[in-house]
């Protein structure tokens, strides 16, 4: 099969594809032929040698990929051969084949081509676990989301919203801005001009909001400390801007504040088949009509891959960016 591959960590310059063999299919697995795989940040991390893949996972870089089964593994019923899916991987999804868990593989609705597909899991269930399973965000309460017009952002916007609460976020430009508000976003500030905390608290009275999903890390504990509304929760998906901060325990205590830590990759497969499951059970309608769909920016051939990896780094994709592994990307990308 056809696969990107890391001879040593570094620059862009380092991916290259390469003919390797294909992953081996165990028990409770499906083997899919990709149409097309999501890119995300942590793959770029991956590339520079800072996100190793967990222990027993492809060292291919990929987290999502979408296509058609074409084997499935003992153990599973609840998928068949040429049933088309879209899966959540802890490695294996920039190549032309990929090994999946059937757990953490979702049937992929007609509304939705493979390139879109592609784009769903690792975004969507990322902004659901730490939304609504781990922030408890209700209808009627409300969030900041930090990176509104990432990936992340793009799916937390739209679920937010399908939840009927309120969602504020941050963005990098004007555009952006606008963008994330015709998404469905209430309010969005440009952090390169706006202080969040100051324009957050005013679109909320001065009460703050209940959940902050933060990509930023340590610059912005201390006015997390402050945006948020009492009993609010902080949780941490990313150190974007830095792992370390200090923190003045006792403001946490004064308002009864809650600081995550959450990450998905590495979590056991049984525990991200959970929380897809409740994915599907509260979201999959919306997703089946195309009510909430992944935000695809552009789309590349696998044999541009470093290309992928530099317009990602330098900001320059709203919501994602997805390769493509048939050549005939333009036929894929219209494809139902």
């Amino acid at each position: 099969m056809r696969a990107v591959v890391v001879d040593e960590p570094g620059d862009e310059d380092v991916l290259r594809v390469a003919e390797v063999p294909a992953p081996e299919l165990g028990e409770g697995e499906i083997r899919i032929s990709v149409s097309a795989a999501g890119v995300n940040r942590a793959d770029l991390l991956q590339r520079q040698g800072r996100y190793p893949p967990p222990p027993g996972a492809s060292e291919i870089i990929g987290l999502e990929c979408a296509g058609t089964i074409t084997e499935i593994g003992a153990g599973v019923d609840d998928l068949a051969v040429g049933d088309r899916v879209m899966a959540l991987l802890a490695g294996g999804g920039y190549a032309t084949e990929a090994v999946a868990p059937s757990a953490c593989a979702m049937r992929t609705p007609d509304a939705l081509t493979d390139i879109e597909a592609a784009s769903v899991p690792e975004i969507f269930i990322t902004a659901f676990l730490n939304l609504f399973l781990i922030g408890n965000l209700e209808a009627g309460t409300n969030a900041l989301v930090h990176g509104g017009s990432g990936g992340v952002g793009t799916a937390a916007i739209q679920l937010a919203r399908a939840a009927e609460a309120r969602v504020f976020v941050t963005a990098g430009s004007a555009d952006r801005c606008r963008r994330c508000l015709d998404l469905g976003a209430d309010a969005a500030f440009n952090h390169r001009q706006d202080d969040f905390l100051a324009v957050t608290l005013d679109a909320t009275d001065g009460h703050g909001v209940d959940v902050v999903l933060d990509c930023i890390g340590g610059p912005y504990l201390e006015r997390h400390l402050d945006v948020l509304a009492p009993s609010g929760r902080l949780v941490v998906i990313g150190l974007q801007g830095g792992a370390t901060a200090e923190l003045d325990l006792s403001r946490l205590m004064r308002k009864r504040l809650t600081i995550t830590g959450s990450t998905l990759r590495a979590r056991p497969i049984e525990e991200k088949g959970r929380i897809i499951e409740a994915f599907v059970r509260r979201f999959g309608p919306e997703l089946v009509t195309g009510t909430i769909r992944p935000i695809v920016d552009r789309v590349l051939p696998l044999d541009q891959v470093a290309d992928a990896h530099r317009l990602l780094a330098a900001g320059e994709i709203f919501g994602k960016l997805v390769l493509a592994t048939t050549k005939d990307v333009e036929t894929l990308n219209v494809q139902r």
